[in-house]
């Protein structure tokens, strides 16, 4: 199980932070900090999972992780909570090595779970909220609280094998939540959701980003991923090939005009150069330009036909994107 690398209570007695002499003004700026996945690489024999993966997720910012299966995202994220070892490379909280205390302080969702299927719902997360140093007291306080805001207070004293695979996924959630870390890392915490639990989860992750905790998930959800973050990275073969915000992203992407001409022949646009045609229905022509085309000749010759209803500039959305990055990797 994942939290088996926490202190256990039989082994090391719980520390609370507060008790180890850190103030509450230390605690804030703790905080604030910022994680930093700097030059990582990890090999399984020939086969190369991390190739110098490097980005940083800020205080009070949700970072999104996006590639195909197999791209490196759960590795990445394995190896900031030292499950895994990397070959090279180092992961930094606040500008320091991550330690063993750091990590008590990182909320982890991992991608294929790590609930004990018959610990009641309420007992685990208090158990998991005192490996984390709470109190037995703080940590029924903050169980209680996150298995009410997460909708399965109905559901407290049953065995997570009872539960559905949607709720399984809530108490998960609540489990990364319950010790109110620092830092979040989620391994795609939406997958699995009705879209209720999506609404609630998405309005969780936005009230911690809000507090200052950096968030950073997977996901295959690119709507979603591209409607609450405030950065994104694309992961391909185990690098990061391209980091930003969304608006950032869709700028470098190609630009597409989409353009009504109702009086023109087909193959109107095929003499402008630095202009490809993606898609013709009826008098609309989806056209995508090279960086150093002339939109204006575009115009030009589509006025030449006749009337001109739309000529709209349009930006790829991050599908599209992501599209473009996994049908580079299946052409190389």
């Amino acid at each position: 199980m994942w939290w088996d690398t926490a202190v256990r209570p039989h082994s090391m007695a719980p520390v609370r932070r507060i008790a180890r002499g850190v103030t509450k003004q230390e605690e804030s700026t703790v905080a604030q900090g910022v994680l930093e996945i700097d030059r990582i690489s990890k090999r399984y024999g020939e086969v190369v999972a991390l190739r110098d993966m490097t980005f940083e997720v800020r205080a009070g910012e949700l970072f999104g992780f996006v590639g195909s299966n197999g791209a490196g995202k759960t590795t990445a994220m394995r190896i900031a909570l030292g499950v895994l070892a990397a070959d090279s490379g180092e992961v930094r909280w606040n500008g320091a090595p991550i330690t063993f205390e750091t990590r008590r302080r990182i909320g982890y969702m991992p991608e294929e779970r790590g609930l004990y299927p018959k610990m009641k719902v309420l007992e685990q997360l208090v158990y998991l909220a005192e490996l984390h140093g709470l109190t037995t007291n703080d940590a029924h306080r903050s169980a209680e609280n996150w298995i009410a805001r997460l909708g399965v207070r109905d559901r407290r004293n049953d065995e997570v094998q009872k539960l559905s695979l949607g709720n399984q996924q809530r108490v998960q959630l609540a489990a990364a939540l319950v010790h109110e870390p620092d830092v979040l890392v989620l391994d795609e915490p939406f997958s699995g959701l009705d879209p209720v639990a999506v609404d609630v989860m998405s309005q969780v992750l936005r009230e911690k980003a809000s507090a200052g905790v950096p968030v950073v998930f997977s996901s295959h959800q690119l709507d979603l991923v591209e409607r609450l973050c405030d950065r994104v990275g694309i992961v391909r073969s185990g690098a990061m090939v391209a980091k930003g915000t969304v608006e950032e992203l869709r700028a470098g992407g190609e630009t597409r005009l989409v353009v009504n001409a109702p009086d023109a022949v087909e193959g109107w646009a095929a003499e402008v150069p630095g202009v490809r045609v993606v898609e013709v229905r009826g008098p609309l022509t989806t056209l995508e330009l090279a960086p150093d085309a002339d939109d204006q000749a575009v115009l030009r010759a589509a006025l030449a036909t006749g009337p001109v209803r739309e000529f709209t500039r349009q930006r790829p959305s991050l599908t599209e994107l992501f599209r473009n990055v996994v049908t580079e990797e299946g052409a190389a």
